[in-house]
């Protein structure tokens, strides 16, 4: 016999489904809410629902956002020369909250990994080199991860590209702020060597 009721077993399982959330804490997120007020759920379950009913990619750059072109590709003031490649819409944030960024973005909705099975039809790819012939993009940043996948998406990009105007870049990498030599892997430091700059 289930040690839970259906009602409860169920609602354990689909949280146990998101990333990062074990049986353990799916448990303690299902008992929440049980002893949540009626409303509070309702508000709870509406939301994840408007969320699915309402939040789509952008037709130019597959940002999330709940138009067909999301609000920085309509942002007239953003420099049209530049765009930053990315693996995720929660890249777009977290480069946006830097407030250094003042281009467009594409989000790739991935990486290329053949042990994975993922190959370059499977991301935005294609819609990138399709948006790059009509475009005026003097310069292409890539802001991928600092990975073995974000790295080959990185280098796929950069040899489609060989042969254009466009200057391909890529995002430093290194030691980060604050960070001590001592306590830094191999490979960030081998990166960092490789990335130096004149002072």
């Amino acid at each position: 016999m289930s040690k839970f009721i259906p009602a409860i077993g169920r609602l354990i399982d689909e949280f146990a489904r998101l990333p990062g959330v074990g049986k353990k804490s799916a448990q303690r997120l299902a008992f929440y809410i049980v002893n949540m007020e009626q409303s509070q759920a309702v508000a709870f379950a509406e939301a994840i629902l408007d969320v699915k009913r309402k939040v789509r990619y952008c037709d130019r750059c597959f940002n999330i956002t709940d138009q067909d072109i999301c609000e920085i590709c309509q942002d007239v003031k953003r420099d049209q020369q530049i765009i930053c490649v990315v693996e995720t819409p929660r890249d777009v944030i977290a480069i946006e909250n830097t407030k250094e960024y003042h281009g467009y973005y594409h989000v790739l909705h991935g990486a290329i990994s053949p042990m994975e099975g993922i190959g370059p039809n499977d991301v935005k790819i294609r819609e990138l080199i399709i948006r790059l012939q009509g475009d005026e993009t003097k310069e292409l940043i890539i802001a991928t991860n600092p990975t073995i996948e974000g790295e080959a998406t990185a280098m796929y990009i950069s040899k489609l590209l060989k042969g254009t105007d466009i200057k391909v870049t890529r995002l430093a990498h290194g030691i980060p702020v604050g960070g001590d030599l001592e306590y830094a892997d191999e490979i960030t430091l081998a990166k960092a060597i490789e990335g130096r700059r004149l002072l």
